[in-house]
């Protein structure tokens, strides 16, 4: 797993720079209002000095009804301020890498010197990619359908071969990673989870901002987030309580048996 995201960053970098741009909700850091030059307006004989200021998008905080809900956001959220500076360094740094590979001529010139940053961005990022966790791992996947426009499989079917693509999303799904997974906040109600936190998450500068390849309308997948909320039934926060309390028991067991293994 951790081999198919190493050369999705890659693979994301170089693709990023051809990405078309599309507006998104765009936060406005608390400290970041940038003036213009001053202008003035004239009044009943007396100038007023005026500026123009950038819009600033305000957000209020997501209200649930369903406190398992709340649960998934607040994981979700630790799994996103991690997972988020990969994507958006991956994207910085290796867009001009896309300069250099289309001033290459040949396709041995463009394979070595793909070879060569592939070589970069293991030494690079391998260390940290590794302690990502499934979950994690998926959210990188649709974050980078996030920043650059594309899947990861068509990334890789692009920039490498179909056989590429289909052997890499072949592994990947083993590990219960799909390589086509798109980001679409509108229909997925994690989606929507994912950038609500970004959004908020910029806004209070916990996170450097980076503007979307996609479109979709953040406003929308806020009222099918309301509605989805609305819609669930009574017994949906005691059964899925339960199954999570499961879970929790099952993977602590599971833990201390490992545990107990190496300690032989």
């Amino acid at each position: 797993m951790n081999k198919v995201i190493v050369l999705l960053m890659v693979f994301c970098g170089l693709a990023f720079a051809k990405a078309q741009q599309t507006p998104s909700p765009q936060p406005v850091s608390k400290d970041s209002i940038i003036k213009s030059p001053a202008e003035y307006f004239y009044v009943d004989g007396d100038s007023i000095n005026a500026i123009e200021l950038n819009s600033v998008l305000l957000l209020q905080d997501l209200k649930f009804e369903s406190r398992y809900e709340r649960i998934k956001y607040l994981i979700l959220k630790r799994k996103v301020l991690k997972v988020w500076p990969y994507a958006k360094l991956a994207a910085e740094r290796l867009t001009v890498l896309d300069q250099r590979l289309s001033s290459l001529r040949t396709k041995n010139q463009k394979k070595k010197y793909s070879k060569m940053v592939e070589k970069y961005i293991e030494e690079e990022f391998t260390a940290e990619l590794k302690k990502l966790t499934k979950t994690e791992g998926q959210i990188l996947i649709k974050l980078i359908h996030r920043q650059t426009g594309d899947t990861a499989y068509a990334l890789l079917r692009r920039l490498r071969s179909g056989w590429s693509a289909f052997w890499f999303d072949k592994t990947a799904s083993l590990f219960d990673i799909s390589l086509k997974e798109e980001y679409s906040p509108e229909a997925v109600i994690e989606d929507f989870y994912i950038e609500d936190i970004l959004l908020n998450s910029i806004t209070d500068d916990k996170l450097e901002d980076q503007e979307a390849a996609i479109e979709f309308d953040y406003f929308k997948a806020r009222k099918n987030w309301k509605e989805y909320e609305n819609n669930l039934p009574e017994s949906y926060d005691s059964i899925q309580l339960s199954a999570r309390a499961q879970r929790i028991k099952e993977y602590r067991e599971k833990k201390a048996r490992k545990a107990k293994r190496n300690k032989k």
